[in-house]
């Protein structure tokens, strides 16, 4: 039997979904033949949203995503550590170095989880919050490759759809490299999952090793 649903509110999801969709916003007339209703239900939904900030108008009229929507993502985060935190501990214990769960925030890279290896003497400093552009470092170059935006090396014997992984050295901080395999079939959800050691090189294992991680991360947030 299917649960009954409200149809202002499947309404109302659609149009913020419409909008995060969007650079430049959409206007009234636009919404109303994207969801196949008059124009004003769009308004009514408009307004409803407004209030709770999670659409606003531009100048020109334009219906754009508001700062509501910014303030429900950051309480995301901690649902989505939790999920990534069982295969980040994993993968740090396993190679050594830090691990760690980064997402897209706007057109950077936001660690969002870390996780320190226990055993090692040393190891990088790499925290929760840190930011850094999506061109740069091996997370952020993951994000681009699972779009198809930049190269990256597949897993040897790797089967359809598994993704590969990107190793950098020395991008993001001074002596130190990286390796990261981007997070895919997520819905909703664009980053990666990486490594971050003190080396001039990363170990061969590493790379497959980080896909490994990305796909059990994945796998968690579904």
């Amino acid at each position: 039997m299917t649960a009954e649903t409200s149809q202002t509110l499947d309404r109302g999801l659609r149009v913020l979904r419409l909008l995060a969709d969007t650079d430049h916003g959409l206007t009234v007339t636009e919404l109303a033949a994207k969801l196949g209703v008059n124009r004003t239900v769009v308004y009514r939904l408009l307004a409803t949203l407004e209030q709770h900030a999670l659409v606003r108008r531009d100048l020109g009229g334009r219906a754009r995503v508001g700062l509501g929507v910014l303030r429900l993502a950051h309480q995301v985060h901690p649902l989505l550590r939790e999920a990534a935190l069982p295969a980040l501990r994993a993968l740090a214990e396993d190679i050594g170095a830090t691990a760690h769960l980064t997402l897209v925030d706007g057109t950077e890279a936001l660690a969002v989880a870390v996780v320190e290896p226990s055993w090692t003497d040393y190891h990088v400093a790499y925290r929760t919050g840190f930011r850094h552009s999506l061109d740069r470092g091996a997370a952020g170059r993951a994000i681009l490759a699972g779009r198809g935006q930049a190269p990256y090396l597949p897993e040897q014997g790797s089967t359809e759809g598994l993704p590969g992984y990107v190793l950098i050295q020395g991008d993001v901080e001074a002596g130190a490299s990286g390796a990261a395999a981007p997070l895919l079939g997520v819905t909703g959800i664009e980053g990666a999952v990486g490594v971050v050691m003190l080396a001039d090189s990363v170990p061969e294992r590493v790379g497959p090793r980080v896909v490994e991680a990305a796909v059990e991360v994945a796998d968690a947030l579904r």
